[in-house]
């Protein structure tokens, strides 16, 4: 490739990446999916990459699997189903601290599999109906959605949407996925549940109480028992080995045969921005890496230590919240492949980019959607979140580094 086509691609590549990290164009009603949009489409149109490469450069796996995720997880959301799980554990719990562990537990175990953004939608308000109607402190339960969510999320390939990058890209297995990153999403969950008791240590000194029935629960029995078989065997395919994106899509397939369910609600709840996202940051890494910058970075990550999780896990952290952790995994996708240990690289880099985003609440969808759903009865600041979240994005990477060190 010439100069000028280096140039240009180099060009496009960070002004579409400064949008990612401001949020917008300045002067302009241009958001993250259409700054990668516009960026792909101006890859081809300088001749950077052909029609077809740009094509070829998207990894449909990743899309695939996104896209039957999002169905099956819309099916289960209808059905009532995670707020039949939330309410029952509500009941159980007679106090503040027991309600907070239930919060965690829930937030981060289901986080794992049916991806942490859903979880956040449907747990925000009913966190926030019990919490008011206890006449409690609704932000530290607000926030153990939110993180306990992200952190619960880095265990699996379907946590998050960069871990589901992840696995198409590495073509790590999902259990082997799970083995490595689960004890450090376990760890994550106990550090948010004793952060956030120790914040707020008025909240959680008060006195007994008991939710009683007053959680009501409408569910689609036929809907919700359907979505339950269909999510036990993805998940089982999932472990055994079957190919994870064929999986899901199938498994969307069958929850879209129905009788009863408008197919427009299951469309409503898929996040048909984040895909058109994944497929324009493809093409627009695809055409940085045709270009000797590819080179120039695996030099600089020798000289760093990159091969280091500590180092891996510094830099993608930080880079995490400057421009996001999608966008952040796919800039270090060229020296993936030339590390020592890629698959430990791939590991690294899914737990350091999703526990970053517990350090502010920018750092992740999940964090915006709850701030966002909870707006109207509670307001949660940058502090609330950030002294909060701060320390336990800290001690969460630095365990998270030090058990794919020496504990793996």
């Amino acid at each position: 490739m010439g100069p000028s086509l280096s140039m240009a691609a180099l060009l496009i590549f960070i002004a579409t990446y400064v949008v990612l990290a401001i949020g917008r164009f300045p002067g302009l009603r241009v958001d993250r999916t259409g700054a990668t949009i516009i960026g792909a489409s101006f890859m081809v149109a300088a001749g950077v990459l052909t029609f077809d490469e740009a094509l070829h450069a998207i990894d449909w796996a990743t899309i695939v699997l996104l896209l039957g995720m999002m169905i099956v997880v819309a099916n289960l959301r209808l059905s009532g189903f995670f707020r039949l799980v939330a309410a029952a554990v509500v009941r159980h719990a007679h106090g503040p601290r027991m309600l907070l562990a239930g919060i965690v537990a829930v937030s981060g175990v289901f986080s794992a599999f049916f991806v942490n953004d859903t979880m956040c939608l449907v747990l925000t308000p009913l966190v926030l109906e019990v919490t008011l109607s206890l006449r409690r402190n609704p932000i530290p339960y607000l926030l153990a959605v939110a993180m306990a969510s992200n952190a619960g999320s880095t265990a699996t390939i379907t946590g998050n949407p960069q871990n589901m990058m992840i696995g198409s890209l590495s073509g790590i297995h999902y259990r082997t996925f799970a083995m490595a990153l689960t004890p450090i999403a376990a760890g994550a969950l106990v550090m948010t549940y004793f952060v956030l008791l120790l914040l707020y240590r008025k909240e959680f000194t008060r006195e007994r109480f008991d939710v009683g029935q007053a959680l009501r629960v409408r569910v689609n029995s036929g809907l919700m028992w359907k979505s339950i078989l269909v999510s036990v065997v993805m998940v089982g395919c999932f472990f055994a080995g079957y190919p994870v994106a064929q999986v899901a899509i199938v498994a969307g397939a069958v929850m879209l045969v129905t009788r009863r369910v408008k197919p427009e609600k299951i469309y409503h709840d898929i996040d048909w921005s984040l895909l058109a996202m994944f497929a324009g940051l493809f093409v627009v890494v695809s055409g940085v890496e045709k270009t000797s910058l590819e080179e120039d970075l695996f030099r600089i990550a020798q000289g760093f230590g990159l091969h280091r999780p500590a180092v891996l896990t510094t830099f993608s952290a930080l880079l995490s919240n400057i421009v996001s952790n999608v966008p952040a995994v796919l800039v270090f996708r060229p020296v993936m492949a030339k590390l020592p240990n890629p698959e430990l690289g791939w590991l690294t880099l899914a737990m350091s980019s999703t526990l970053a985003g517990n350090f502010t609440v920018l750092g992740s969808v999940a964090n915006l959607i709850v701030v966002q759903r909870a707006r109207s009865e509670v307001h949660i600041t940058f502090w609330d979140y950030f002294r909060a979240g701060a320390p336990l994005t800290v001690a969460s990477l630095a365990f998270g580094a030090l058990w794919l060190t020496y504990l793996r």
